[in-house]
């Protein structure tokens, strides 16, 4: 299974904190044993398909056939993962990924496969990514406190990162040693110990919730509508398709690099991947320290730097030993990258939006690695491996300025937990399916601030957007000074009742402040269903 992501005591601000947790402990220990299993099966497919079909183009529809399926159906499981219970979620789908890794073992075992067969089935395991990932982590704001979020991701990508050391280069032998079907069998095996993990994890209870579930499909139009009004949310993803549409270029071609410029094997080929899981791990004990030194913005430009110098390493590289240090160089700046990216979408995210939101950062991510993967394959195919390396490198450099306006973790301070200040709002019962609502509220401002009142009021609406409404805007009175009625669009009466559920504590400090410049008293709130 793949997650999107010396001895030391653990202590409050300690990386090692989130240790603390048995939940926590636990669950990464089991991802740990079925990532190492991946990154076998990831190496052995990458590997096979350059026997199967030597063609660049080819071996890079592997990963393309590995990513497209996060681009595709993000969005919709991460409106289950908000949708159905997490921790039964991510069993089923286990499970049914488990089955399906073992057909394709017995297939490779048997020397049934082609390359449509190996693409897909590795479409088909990669779906089962998409609808763990997701709920994966969502989850883990519910295993470790919220101060102690940032290293948690960041030990999760620390394990990833080990996995994938220990992974390639334990394929590569395995291969060697047992066949080509052999990394098959071990990573459908190494599933089970993550079914077994969630099976004895007993997440804790939710705050009880009085309204119905949502519908997928109005889960989904929900989440992307917060998606395009969540301003931290919108500059992560900005940052990561400047970032992976580049960066991806060495994943896609790394095969071609070990076995047409070097001449290796697949030994050498695990060898390489494992130096870049080995430069991530190595890479995840500085990044406190940068992070503390440099900030979020300044890591990652820092992390696309280092990886502009590995793509061109690997592209000019005959060598093992160069390509080696080119892949530890990769890894350390994959991890800076990765996990800022990571928790900027985490800490921009209130809790009920959080599968959905965390979707769409996924679907950004996969598509720019699935673009980035078909693109660098057609172009080593055109002009070859040095010279698409390059172009990748150069490109890498070129969106650290052009991507800097768009900044990281803005949303790190904000309370997102609810607020639940908004009172009850119908004398009489109202059918949860009408609509559509119009919410109105009036103001009474002195002329003074009428300019302060509007600029306030502009940061009011994205939040009402992101919450519900479809549709906001603010009138003013022309036969009255100083009064303007603020209008906002929900779909029903069960969709505003979910508003009053969804303000946060920091979305509160939005209200106030425009309240504040009301004269006298409260603003007055109308509640209007269509007839």
């Amino acid at each position: 299974m793949s997650t999107v992501q010396g001895a030391v005591s653990p202590r409050a601000g300690s990386p090692w904190t989130p240790f603390r947790h048995p939940a926590f402990t636990v669950l990464w220990l089991a991802t740990l044993v079925s990532n190492v299993g991946t990154w076998m099966y990831n190496t052995a497919s990458s590997w096979l398909m350059t026997e199967l079909a030597p063609d660049p183009f080819v071996v890079a529809m592997v990963q393309v056939a590995a990513t497209l399926p996060m681009f595709l159906f993000a969005l919709p499981s991460g409106a289950l993962a908000d949708v159905v219970d997490r921790r039964r979620l991510l069993m089923v789908v286990m499970m049914s990924t488990t089955v399906v890794s073992a057909a394709l073992s017995a297939l490779v075992w048997l020397g049934l496969v082609t390359p449509p067969l190996l693409l897909l089935f590795t479409f088909l395991i990669g779906v089962g990514s998409v609808l763990i990932a997701p709920a994966w982590q969502a989850i883990v704001p519910q295993l470790v406190p919220k101060q102690e979020l940032t290293p948690a991701v960041t030990l999760n990508s620390v394990g990833f990162n080990i996995s994938r050391a220990i992974g390639p280069a334990l394929g590569g032998a395995v291969m060697a040693a047992l066949g080509i079907a052999a990394p098959f069998w071990v990573n459908t095996i190494s599933n089970l110990a993550v079914v077994g993990a969630l099976a004895w994890w007993r997440p804790p209870e939710k705050r009880a919730h009085h309204l119905p579930a949502e519908r997928l499909w109005a889960a989904l139009v929900s989440g992307v509508r917060h998606g395009r009004y969540n301003a931290p949310l919108r500059a992560t993803m900005v940052r990561a398709v400047s970032f992976f549409v580049f960066a991806g270029a060495y994943w896609a071609l790394l095969p071609l690099v070990s076995r047409e410029r070097i001449g290796g094997g697949p030994a050498l080929y695990g060898i390489l991947l494992g130096a870049i899981g080995s430069g991530a791990v190595a890479g995840a004990f500085v990044l406190p320290w940068l992070k503390n030194r440099w900030g979020p913005d300044r890591t990652v430009a820092g992390g696309t730097l280092g990886t502009a110098l590995a793509l061109a390493a690997f592209g000019l590289s005959t060598s093992g030993a160069v390509a080696v240090c080119a892949g530890v160089v990769a890894g350390a700046s994959w991890i800076a990258v990765l996990a800022s990216f990571n928790v900027s979408a985490q800490v921009a995210l209130p809790e009920w939006v959080r599968g959905r939101g965390l979707a769409l950062y996924m679907t950004v991510m996969f598509g720019a690695l699935t673009l980035s993967s078909a693109l660098w394959g057609k172009a080593a195919g055109l002009v070859g491996l040095p010279a698409a390396h390059l172009a990748a490198a150069v490109g890498a450099l070129a969106m650290i300025p052009l991507s800097w306006r768009w900044k990281l973790q803005s949303g790190a301070a904000a309370d997102l937990t609810p607020s639940l200040h908004w009172p009850a709002v119908a004398a009489r019962e109202v059918d949860y399916d009408r609509g559509p609502v119009m919410v109105t509220v009036e103001y009474r401002v002195r002329p003074a601030d009428r300019a302060a009142f509007l600029a306030a009021l502009q940061k009011l609406g994205p939040e009402r957007r992101r919450d519900g409404a479809y549709a906001w805007g603010i009138f003013e009175d022309t036969a009255a000074e100083g009064r303007f009625v603020e209008t906002f669009y929900v779909g029903s009466w069960l969709e505003h009742l979910r508003q009053h559920e969804r303000i946060t504590n920091a979305d509160r400090v939005l209200q106030d402040a425009v309240a504040g410049f009301h004269v006298a008293g409260t603003p007055a709130v109308s509640h209007l269903v269509a007839v």
